[in-house]
């Protein structure tokens, strides 16, 4: 009977041909069980949803069709299996899949694969502005004169990895925490990192024999961003950016590979062995370690209002839960790691207008609320104007190429086949130099070397985002690229390899020739990736109003805040980031709340 029952269940999730009449009867998966199940099989027995996150009814679902690695196992056949995610965490079936209203696939957020889901409508976002939130003025007033749902030391807006970085920090540093995430999924803009992440003369530089320092670190960063970064912010990014490599290979993380990113003098971009994508194993490795403390973690759930008291200290920080609807936690400190704006085209295009309509490489979530409700708050912002596209988002299916394929050889051409661009030049300059390209778009062309050398490729590979050939004529008869001169142009790269200096472009480093068995193309084109402005923070993490003055008891870190990467980050220096300004943060802010 059970067994019955969970192939009903997989058929209903799937698809699957055995039950496709009962199916197209229904317009939710709702009306599909209804058919065969009562109402108790999901929901608890007084109807109510559990909370904001749907821990039951999600359990319900794996109770019934099984976690979604198992999931992804009886989907493996599909070619684009939504399944077999890249998410980190526990990724809650209703993610995706909604009960009483048509489902959508959250992976369309950001990507443009066909993943046929049954009962899916096209992915949209009508989410409510912190400015609209503000007119839900009585449902506010109500949830404010009620008591605290919850009190607590410290509150932490953001789940990316500045965000757990934070909690982990700040529990480790005897505080009591609530972590609270807008989006059904952990992770931020963090989960879809790929290079790695920046520090300088780390153990496993030295066992590489890599020779870095401290002031090269400074000198590549101030560089990267112009000069107008602020150098206090640079001097504990730098300073602190062992410490946090250890820190994080202490709780589990494997950052035993280096390699290089763009605007770096040397390789001190630390990511997994073989070169696999970093933020996922970040994230995953933060999540492990805030579940291991029992830290409270709450999904669907956005930060609206920072509370503070009439001498201007923060008291807490109101909350609108996606079903509960608003309440209050009571806090000495919050901490906001809510991420930068990239995927609000409207606001990039008012601060940056040749970026208006260009598509992002963020999440979902990376919408700018935090930047709303910090300046609600008093907070003062800086560098907002300064918006960096990424040089490599794949023309095909919308995924964001790391940098680190560069980095380990592959090179730029342009749709006549020829070299443009020195590849690993900082990614502001790489990308304005492709949009000089035929189309706005070039090709990453790589060979097996470069595919053997980094793991993170076969990823790209499995996602059909990458034809491939077993001569660069061939390949370029693929993607429409002049194939005789692609030939000539990667011969004439060889013969730059074996020298060992491009003459041509200037590339520092020069890994390896392009000569070994089949070659590969990826269609690029520049994405809105990163905001450099954002909230002003001092080196304590605390954030200041427009007088400098510290806001006592808030704090931000990671992409809300502004000020650390001037007018351009550095591959590499985002992962850094919000490691380094999290652990601050987490421990600056349970300090506080000791004094309180």
């Amino acid at each position: 009977m059970k067994k019955l029952k969970s192939a009903i269940c997989l058929a209903t999730l799937l698809g699957t041909a055995g039950f496709t009449v009962n199916a197209m009867a229904a317009d939710t998966l709702a009306d599909f069980h209804g058919e065969s199940q009562e109402c108790e099989s999901c929901h608890t027995p007084d109807g109510e949803l559990s909370n904001d996150s749907l821990t039951y009814e999600n359990a319900q679902c794996v109770s019934c069709h099984g976690t979604i690695d198992e999931v992804a196992q009886e989907t493996k056949h599909e070619h684009y299996n939504a399944h077999d995610s890249h998410f980190p965490g526990e990724i809650a079936c209703m993610t995706c899949h909604s009960a009483h209203e048509q489902s959508m696939v959250y992976c369309d957020a950001c990507h443009s694969f066909d993943f046929n889901m049954p009962y899916a409508a096209k992915w949209q976002r009508n989410e409510p502005s912190i400015a609209e939130l503000a007119k839900d003025k009585s449902e506010r007033e109500t949830a404010l004169a009620m008591a605290p749902q919850d009190t607590v030391n410290v509150v932490v807006v953001g789940s990316g990895g500045a965000g757990f970085s934070a909690s982990v920090s700040a529990h480790d540093h005897g505080a009591s925490v609530i972590l609270i995430e807008k989006e059904p999924v952990i992770g931020g803009n963090a989960k879809l990192a790929a290079g790695g992440m920046n520090a300088a003369w780390t153990d496993q530089q030295k066992a590489k024999g890599i020779e870095d320092s401290l002031e090269l670190m400074t000198k590549d960063t101030m560089k990267g961003g112009r000069d107008l970064n602020d150098p206090a912010l640079v001097d504990v990014l730098v300073s602190h950016s062992k410490a946090s490599v250890d820190w994080m290979t202490a709780m589990g993380a494997d950052l035993s590979d280096v390699g290089r990113m763009g605007g770096a003098s040397v390789n001190r971009t630390h990511r997994p062995s073989g070169g696999a994508g970093v933020g996922a194993h970040v994230i995953q490795v933060l999540y492990d370690n805030a579940v291991k403390r029992d830290i409270d973690m709450r999904m669907n759930t956005r930060g609206v209002e920072i509370l503070k008291d009439d001498s201007g200290k923060v008291t807490g920080l109101l909350v609108k839960g996606m079903y509960k609807g608003y309440y209050w936690i009571k806090a000495d400190a919050v901490i906001l790691a809510t991420g930068g704006f990239a995927k609000n085209n409207e606001r990039v295009a008012k601060l940056d207008p040749k970026l208006k309509g260009f598509v992002s490489t963020n999440q979902p979530g990376a919408t700018g609320d935090g930047l709303d409700v910090a300046a609600n708050a008093g907070a003062a912002m800086q560098d907002l104007q300064y918006i960096q596209a990424h040089p490599t988002l794949s023309v095909k299916g919308g995924v964001m190429v790391t940098e680190a394929v560069r980095g380990n050889g592959a090179i730029l051409v342009n749709r006549e086949g020829k070299r443009f661009v020195n590849e690993i030049t900082t990614r502001d300059k790489a990308a304005a130099a492709i949009l000089q390209q035929t189309g706005k778009t070039a090709f990453l062309i790589f060979d097996d070397s470069v595919r053997k050398s980094l793991k993170k490729i076969e990823k790209y590979i499995g996602l059909g985002i990458v034809p491939t050939a077993d001569s660069l004529v061939k390949l370029g008869k693929l993607e429409n690229i002049d194939g005789k001169a692609l030939t000539e142009t990667v011969a004439r790269y060889n013969s730059l390899v074996t020298s060992g200096k491009d003459t041509d472009f200037g590339r520092p480093n020069l890994p390896r020739a392009l000569n070994e068995g089949n070659y590969y193309a990826v269609e690029v084109t520049p994405g809105v990736h990163h905001t450099m402005g954002g909230v002003k923070i001092d080196t304590k993490a605390e954030i200041l109003d427009a007088k400098k003055q510290v806001i006592p008891g808030l704090y931000g870190a990671g992409e809300v805040t502004g000020g650390l990467h001037g007018a351009n980050r550095l591959g590499g220096n985002a992962i850094s980031d919000i490691i380094t300004f999290g652990r601050l943060a987490g421990e600056e802010a349970a300090k506080y709340s000791k004094k309180q």
